[in-house]
């Protein structure tokens, strides 16, 4: 072989990587959108990795991921909805609460969208829980429809207290549906309730600080990312201003907090998760039901209740799913 046909095909050799690089496919790129701030919602950022894994999917190996985070400042959410879609992502995970979703929604209505929010059809994303139609399906919260049974296990905790706070989200898309529910519960029972209508982590100080000018028995924490987000901070004044509360997820009560009774959310996101990567499998979210949650957690906080020099009814440790000592 002559050196000049050597040469050539050494080069043809060397050539082959290149070229069978550049026929790999584009590694799919998943938007993930949410309202709050990427360090309270770590673990459930976790759990959205879980589930992406489940299908076969792994961040930087097969697939890319686009996170916009609004940082509790929900107008931000479509100009960050708009800058995904701008970016041709292949599906939008729209996470922390019904104004992500919405947003997402206004944004796009091709490219599909995962979302976790309270109630799918009456927001207007879905045209039923078994046949979404249209370009989004995902997960049911619950939230709003469990407002009640929270009231009745406070009032069971703190019998005969004349009011019952209840701290609600002024930037929620969510928040008077569940006041609603909490009224119609109260109201059902007697019961008398003072609500606290916040928007910023500035106001939570006062907002704690009347319950006990009020002589408020207990407070009911409503479903909300924000509040998700400011969870330590929220324990931390129920306990300075000795207020029994109930929150909606469990890692409230793992924080510090008295109660906690809702659905999973990590498991709603590892479901987001397993729902993004059969998309970018070709599935299509018109054929995905929405998740409806089946297993709802009642936990109880021992070491926050001997704090507050509160004895928990056995009837309530009973029915606790799960007891922090």
């Amino acid at each position: 072989m002559k050196r000049r046909e050597f040469i050539t095909l050494l080069g043809g050799v060397a050539a082959w990587p290149i070229a069978t690089r550049a026929q790999q496919p584009a590694m799919p790129v998943v938007g993930f959108l949410n309202s709050a701030s990427p360090e309270a919602f770590a673990p459930f950022v976790t759990a959205f990795h879980s589930g992406l894994n489940e299908v076969g999917y792994v961040e930087g190996r097969n697939v890319a991921i686009e996170y916009r985070w609004a940082e509790g400042q929900f107008d931000r959410l479509s100009m960050l909805a708009a800058e995904l879609v701008s970016q041709r992502v292949a599906v939008i995970v729209a996470t922390g609460g019904t104004n992500s979703a919405v947003a997402a929604r206004a944004a796009t209505a091709t490219i599909p969208i995962v979302f976790n929010t309270v109630d799918p059809v009456k927001d207007g994303l879905v045209s039923s829980f078994s046949r979404p139609g249209g370009n989004a399906t995902g997960v049911s919260l619950f939230a709003n429809t469990l407002a009640p049974k929270r009231l009745e296990l406070l009032r069971e905790l703190v019998l005969g207290a004349n009011f019952i706070g209840v701290l609600v989200d002024a930037n929620s898309t969510d928040a008077n549906i569940q006041l609603r529910e909490v009224q119609t519960a109260a109201h059902s029972t007697d019961q008398q309730i003072y609500v606290l209508t916040i928007g910023t982590e500035r106001e939570f100080d006062a907002a704690f600080a009347s319950l006990v000018v009020r002589q408020v028995g207990a407070l009911l924490v409503a479903g909300s990312p924000f509040f998700t987000s400011q969870r330590d901070q929220l324990v931390a004044l129920a306990a300075r201003y000795a207020v029994p509360a109930i929150y909606e997820w469990r890692e409230f009560a793992a924080a510090g907090g008295l109660m906690s009774y809702g659905t999973s959310l990590r498991d709603a996101y590892r479901q987001v998760g397993v729902y993004a990567g059969r998309i970018l499998k070709g599935e299509k979210p018109a054929d995905l039901p929405v998740v409806q949650p089946t297993k709802f957690e009642f936990v109880i906080n021992l070491t926050t209740a001997k704090a507050l020099g509160l004895t928990i009814p056995p009837t309530l440790l009973a029915r606790a799913d799960e007891v922090i000592e």
